[in-house]
């Protein structure tokens, strides 16, 4: 039975774990560097080791960005809550335990409106990440035959944002996560790098029968580290639990795996209840105690968040839903639009120049906007010498931008340096323009019989005779003054 089929038999009910690492400079209990990509087992120390009588101490950061990112999703932040031990075995956790929040969570009952639905967030809490296990060798049957340790991640600090099973397709889901991810940059506690592992999500599937309100046996897909890679999990999970209802079957309570090679899911283990994991209050850390003072102070750093953009675009500057969701994704493609638009620019022109062009070669250069070199007062600048005809998009696309991009260079500076203002003399462009219409007598006549679209081609035949300069506008003036 395909997909398709699947949905008018089922309705699929999605929960998403995701895991935030935040962007402190130190780990959540020691001093240890947060550091991706460093040698392996050199950002450690006997407190991430979990050696004996070692004492964690908090990194207050972390709370505060756990406020924050509770107050941006509309939780209500605890004034008292603890840390907890929850206890299990692996061998990239030193200590055998790791220490999460378990029964009091910092941030609880909060919402992320996605396209207008909103999805429940039952809680967000900090804990500790485990380390990183190499798999290496070159057994044949299995891929490998040995595996290395890396304690390096161990203690780095990491938010859990845990939704309610409010989700119901898998385009939910993946708008769900992308927003998300998106305010966690916004707000600047997590660089959302799915490919460095610093946001992963843990994906709770389950199928019940259209119109029924019990909830199906749900299965787990653990540490999902792409956006396609959700989309593609779910759909396989969906696929692997609607053949076993379908078959008479049930689904079990389980943790599982997405093979990315495959396509589908396979079992890891039983899902462990709470109660497996044997929770107990932390010994070696006091309870927290969050004053409205503290959560006040955090809350005037909150920036306006990417859908409130949403909202306010199209008011305020005219844009389509599709130009909305590019320059919002990224705080510093937004902050640095609105900045052009302060300076006087054309917000539709601004728009379609910095996700057009600008953003073309940032993509090419692999940097980001607020990396390159050109300032909001260079690309205004750049607008203006075209909405005053001084310059045609052609020439400040191929000779301009590129040089503002990469050296910082004014565009009045380039334009003079070259020789790129355009031609609007039309004692001088008449002459192009005669010879052009009279070196193509057959489109010419098209023309006069009023195919308009021959009127691109006499165009670009004078501004090839001018190497790019002739004035679009007067070029069609004269175009028209020939006809009569």
């Amino acid at each position: 039975m395909t997909l398709t089929q699947t949905k008018t038999e089922y309705e699929v009910v999605i929960g998403l774990e995701v895991h935030a690492q935040l962007k402190t400079k130190t780990k959540i209990f020691c001093n240890c560097p947060v550091d991706f990509g460093a040698e392996p087992n050199t950002n450690v120390c006997p407190v991430c080791l979990g050696m004996p009588g070692v004492l964690p101490v908090l990194n207050k950061q972390v709370v505060a960005y756990a406020i924050k990112t509770g107050l941006a999703l509309g939780c209500e932040i605890v004034k008292h809550c603890k840390f907890d031990r929850k206890q299990y075995f692996y061998p990239d956790l030193p200590k055998n335990y790791q220490i999460s929040q378990y029964d009091q969570p910092i941030c609880s009952n909060g919402f992320l409106d996605v396209n207008g639905k909103k999805i429940g967030i039952q809680r967000i809490h900090m804990e500790e990440d485990a380390g990183k296990l190499v798999h290496a060798g070159s057994d044949r049957l299995h891929g490998s035959d040995y595996s290395l340790v890396d304690y390096n991640r161990t203690g780095t600090p990491l938010l859990e944002i845990v939704s309610l099973p409010d989700i119901r397709s898998i385009e939910e889901a993946r708008d769900y996560a992308q927003l998300l991810r998106s305010i966690l940059r916004y707000l600047d506690v997590c660089d959302g790098n799915l490919e460095e592992g610093s946001m992963r999500c843990d994906v709770n599937v389950s199928l019940r029968p259209v119109g029924s309100s019990i909830l199906g046996t749900r299965s787990e897909i653990k540490n999902v580290n792409s956006f396609k890679s959700l989309v593609r999990a779910i759909e396989a999970e969906i696929e692997r639990q609607t053949e076993i209802l379908n078959s008479g079957g049930k689904v079990i309570q389980e943790t599982r795996l997405f093979e990315e090679n495959s396509g589908k899911t396979v079992s890891m283990r039983s899902k462990e209840e709470a109660h497996d994991y044997r929770y107990f209050p932390e010994p070696d850390l006091v309870p927290l105690e969050i004053s409205k003072e503290w959560i006040n102070e955090i809350k005037e750093t909150i920036p306006e968040l990417p859908h409130n953009k949403k909202i306010r675009y199209p008011k305020d500057y005219g844009l389509n839903s599709d130009d909305i969701k590019v320059l919002i994704e990224d705080r510093n493609m937004a902050e640095y639009y609105e900045a052009v638009i302060r300076l006087g620019a054309n917000p539709k022109k601004a728009a379609n120049w910095l996700i057009g062009p600008v953003t073309a070669y940032l993509k090419e250069h692999k940097t980001d906007i607020i990396n390159s070199c050109m300032t909001p007062v260079q690309l205004a600048d750049l607008l203006v010498f075209i909405e005053k005809g001084i310059i045609n998009d052609n020439i400040a696309k191929a000779e301009i931008l590129g040089e503002i991009l990469s050296n910082g260079t004014n565009a009045k500076e380039i334009i003079e340096q070259k020789g790129l203002a355009q031609i609007t003399d039309e004692g001088a462009l008449k002459q192009a323009v005669k010879e052009v219409l009279d070196q193509n007598p057959e489109q010419l006549k098209q023309l006069k019989e009023g195919k308009e679209k021959v009127r691109g081609f006499f165009v670009g035949q004078v501004m090839k005779k001018t190497d790019g300069k002739a004035s679009p506008n007067i070029v069609n003036k004269l175009i028209d003054e020939f006809l009569k």
